[in-house]
């Protein structure tokens, strides 16, 4: 039996993808071992938001063909797939791009098959300077949504779900569009079919997830369907919990939250991108909202649910970003109230038009700004939790954990506050009612 391992660089959708890929591995017969010396086949599903995830995807292929000189190296998704199929390293065997991934046991088939033609031809296995094998396509003319399927994931109780692939709004710092084409949006359908295989399998919490959330279902009829799609999850039994991916504040109306609020299972944590609180930032982003615009869906979803969590993403040191725009930008946080702020410093990425926008900012002004960035979200995140004290949740509890030197168990509230449980007996994967006495039953 072969052996074959896989890593995963990048999003949660990136992840989806690797335990797909992982499945169709083992439905074909191999073992799946850990990515380490010894396996046959080593699958690098690669990330290229940034220039750092593109370097992080390159050390990871050398390391398996250093792991193992005579296994068949491959590289998946966005890191191929932005380099056109062009990327010549001698450390892969096999390229695969996106909406490819469900040919993987296909085009590993027909490349051993090559490889042992070669071989009994006398050509041995000349890798260096050569092209590799396997299948890139054109992703910006596809329309075409890539068909995989789970039946597990890797956590034992959360299973995240991708329903959309691709990007149609072009912001000048992200090369995503590019990597993975425009939006596609899974057939509800299957999306239901695949979720009632994994309540069946025992999760009680899915999370939709896909490249841009709120786009699903434009590609049907022009309209957005998340609504749709979230109501017919939700109807599925022994689905306690859904939660949702990232979301752009543009879908949010009355009519939206009003929908959520009327679902019980739904989780009242929202991941609102926003990436600046400046207004001057934001268009150079092309991010198409005001903070104006953007607190106003967050004062909407306040109104129809009780203290929900909203968690976001900010970049500093964009080009152009003066000291004026920054404390604009941080006000803007310390207004908004997040339960956590994920700060990153801009760098360039190559292919974006933001890479050669004048003005760009010094990185020791980077690493000021993030610095600041970073107390505010943590005095935030506190002032939240702190708010949950003397309070009873519903807490999914998860796995096992040490935590001073204490055994405990651990799980996520709704909101995605986690905490740790004194248990004697396993909880995992059932909901329990927890009262919060004090902050040390809080963990991060």
């Amino acid at each position: 039996m072969k052996k074959a391992a896989l890593h995963n660089l990048g999003c949660k959708v990136n992840a989806y993808e690797t335990e797909a890929m992982q499945e169709m591995l083992e439905q074909a017969g191999y073992e799946i071992v850990p990515f380490k010396e010894g396996a046959d086949v080593y699958v690098i599903n690669t990330c290229t938001v940034t220039n750092i995830a593109d370097r992080k995807s390159r050390q990871m292929l050398h390391r398996a063909r250093k792991m193992n000189p005579e296994a068949v190296v491959v590289a998946a998704g966005c890191y191929v797939q932005a380099k056109g199929g062009q990327e010549a390293d001698p450390c892969i065997d096999i390229v695969i791009g996106n909406n490819h991934k469900k040919d993987l046991v296909r085009i590993l088939k027909e490349y051993e098959e090559n490889r042992e033609k070669d071989r009994a031809g006398g050509n041995g296995r000349e890798r260096a300077g050569a092209r590799a094998a396997g299948e890139i396509g054109d992703i910006n003319r596809t329309k075409e949504y890539e068909s995989l399927h789970l039946t597990r994931t890797g956590e034992h109780t959360r299973a995240y779900i991708k329903v959309q692939d691709g990007c149609n709004q072009f912001c000048t710092y992200c090369i995503i569009p590019y990597a993975r084409g425009r939006v596609r949006s899974r057939e509800m359908q299957d999306v239901v079919q695949e979720v009632r295989t994994l309540a069946d399998n025992g999760y009680q919490e899915v999370v939709l997830t896909g490249i841009h959330l709120s786009s699903y279902g434009i590609d049907f009829d022009g309209q957005r369907h998340l609504s749709d799609l979230i109501r017919a999850v939700h109807e599925i039994e022994g689905i306690r919990r859904i939660r949702l991916g990232s979301l752009e504040p543009g879908i949010v109306t009355e009519e939206f939250a009003g929908t959520l609020a009327a679902m019980p299972k739904i989780c009242p944590h929202f991941h609102l991108s926003l990436q600046s609180g400046c207004d001057a930032t934001l268009k150079r982003m092309n991010r198409r909202y005001t903070s104006e615009e953007y607190y106003e869906k967050c004062r909407i979803l306040r109104k129809y649910f009780d203290d929900p969590a909203f968690t976001t993403d900010v970049i500093v040191g964009f080009p152009g970003e003066t000291e004026e725009d920054f404390q604009a930008s941080f006000d803007f946080v310390d207004k908004v109230d997040f339960y956590e702020t994920h700060i990153f410093k801009y760098s360039k990425r190559e292919g974006t038009k933001a890479a050669s926008m004048p003005d760009q900012v010094d990185e020791q002004v980077k690493a000021e700004r993030s610095a600041r960035l970073i107390a505010l979200g943590e005095k935030k995140r506190k002032a939240y939790e702190e708010r949950f004290i003397g309070k009873t949740v519903e807490v999914l509890v998860e796995e096992d954990a040490v935590i001073d030197g204490k055994k405990v168990q651990t799980g996520h509230t709704k909101e995605y506050i986690k905490i740790a449980l004194d248990a004697q007996e396993n909880l995992r994967n059932c909901i329990v009612n927890v009262q919060i006495d004090n902050g040390s039953q809080i963990i991060h």
